[in-house]
């Protein structure tokens, strides 16, 4: 029986060079940071680790691009069933439960410190002739000398921020599946704004940051913690601006929308995450010298 005439509600998907064309990108991307992070003089081999990671971002952004771009044709054609669509949806959920674990890490890492900043052992253990931790930031969190950000000042307001965000994008989640073109285009502008607002209000927070990244524990753990955050605003804020252009070009419709899901999704995790870092790291972390 011929490819064409089996009826069945999977999508079997054409042969696509993507896949390799993307493995072979990375690859090249990871060299090329490796060898320039890993080369201090300037010389020929931290420029040529320089040009292998630019060469290897293109290519992973050029497999993107393209490989989205086949998956909106498929969309468009209908191969997007019912049933391809739970299976999104299950992807699309277990990439969000990977990314929990990914912040639980920066989480374990900020609280490794935080709740027992008296301890005597060093980061392997007991070992003889190492500074443990008590001596390292004076035995407190945060430790002694380190000026922390006032919790209701800037941070607070980027809490409003995003859980205004939150709203707008429901707004316009709930728009579109009513078919309200206009509601759904009015409400991902507010939430881009937002979100870039967000961005913003959080480079100047940190460009008037006491502290630093380098030599201290807070500053690494704080940077992490909630720089990893920013960086995933600011992939959520790029997704939603393709989900507005898509929109814009009729490309959603109130039965087929999953790209504006995927994309709600996510922003609200990066909302909830950020309530968990506000409270943890800015209200509870908050020390006695606090920087406005």
């Amino acid at each position: 029986m011929a490819h064409d005439e089996v009826k069945h509600d999977y999508h079997l998907v054409d042969p696509s060079p993507w896949p390799l064309i993307g493995s072979i990108s990375a690859f090249v991307l990871a060299i090329g940071a490796i060898t320039w992070m890993r080369t201090d003089d300037g010389g020929f081999l931290g420029m040529s680790g320089y040009w292998l990671f630019v060469i290897g971002m293109l290519g992973v952004l050029y497999t993107m691009f393209e490989w989205w771009r086949d998956v909106i044709k498929e969309a468009e054609r209908g191969d997007c069933t019912p049933v391809v669509q739970i299976g999104q949806r299950y992807g699309m959920v277990l990439f969000i439960a990977s990314e929990v674990m990914f912040f639980v890490a920066w989480f374990w890492a900020y609280f490794n410190v935080s709740l027992f900043p008296g301890t005597t052992e060093a980061a392997g253990g007991i070992l003889t002739g190492q500074v443990g931790r008590a001596d390292m930031i004076g035995g407190s969190w945060p430790p002694v000398g380190v000026q922390t950000f006032d919790p209701w000042h800037l941070p607070f307001i980027n809490t409003v921020i995003l859980l205004t965000s939150g709203a707008t994008v429901t707004w316009a989640h709930h728009a579109l599946q009513h078919g309200d073109r206009r509601g759904t285009r009015n409400g991902l502008i507010l939430t881009i704004l937002l979100g870039l607002t967000f961005t913003c209000i959080q480079a100047y927070e940190y460009s008037h940051a006491a502290f630093q990244y380098a030599g201290n524990v807070y500053g690494a753990t704080f940077f992490m913690a909630t720089g990893f955050h920013g960086f995933h605003v600011i992939v959520g804020t790029i997704f939603l601006i393709v989900c507005l252009f898509r929109v814009l070009v009729g490309q959603m419709t109130p039965k087929q929308h999953f790209g504006f899901e995927a994309a709600a999704w996510y922003w609200h995790f990066v909302d909830v995450v950020w309530l968990f870092l506000f409270a943890v790291i800015y209200v509870i972390g908050q020390g006695p010298g606090v920087a406005h």
